[in-house]
């Protein structure tokens, strides 16, 4: 069982919504390289683990959630993980590698950072794929095609895509 600190805003991917997701990306992560920007309590990025993802980078700024997530890895013995203690956007503009799924949960009513999106569309592989957890319902952000949307209680989660003409110039081998 993961264990996670009692912080402002953290609260895990409700297991449907999980179930869902996972469903949506497909049971198998074989050989994918996943990113869990805000990880809190890291129930995505351990998840993709258990899915075979051939790594998964966290990335968590609260320190008492940080050390949270370095105990349940070592508790589950985590292959493939990387631990990162930062902000995600500032993470992002350093990050020298791609992913193929990003997982995006911020704080529950804080929304997607200024600036996360173009950052982040760089850091995606070509037919890289995000994950997006809110308070409200999103549109697609820019480069990206809405491909999924549901609703569970006050939770809204989108998969969103690589737009197949996109003409940001970024050709996610950058």
């Amino acid at each position: 069982m993961i264990q996670f600190p009692d912080l402002p805003g953290l609260r895990p991917t409700p297991d449907r919504v999980r179930e869902t997701l996972f469903n949506w990306l497909g049971q198998d992560l074989s050989g994918r390289h996943c990113l869990d920007l805000f990880a809190g309590s890291g129930v995505l990025g351990f998840e993709a683990l258990s899915r075979g993802a051939a790594s998964v980078t966290m990335v968590e700024r609260a320190p008492r959630a940080f050390r949270a997530l370095q105990e349940s890895a070592a508790l589950l013995g985590a292959q493939g993980l990387n631990l990162v203690c930062g902000d995600a956007l500032e993470f992002l503009v350093r990050a020298d590698r791609q992913f193929d799924v990003a997982f995006l949960d911020p704080p529950f009513g804080e929304g997607v950072p200024e600036g996360m999106w173009p950052n982040l569309l760089a850091r995606l592989s070509g037919e890289g794929l995000v994950y997006l957890e809110s308070d409200a319902a999103v549109e697609a952000a820019p480069g990206l095609d809405m491909l999924k949307h549901g609703r569970a209680g006050a939770v809204h989660y989108h998969l969103l895509g690589r737009k197949k003409n996109d003409k940001s110039g970024l050709s996610g081998n950058v």
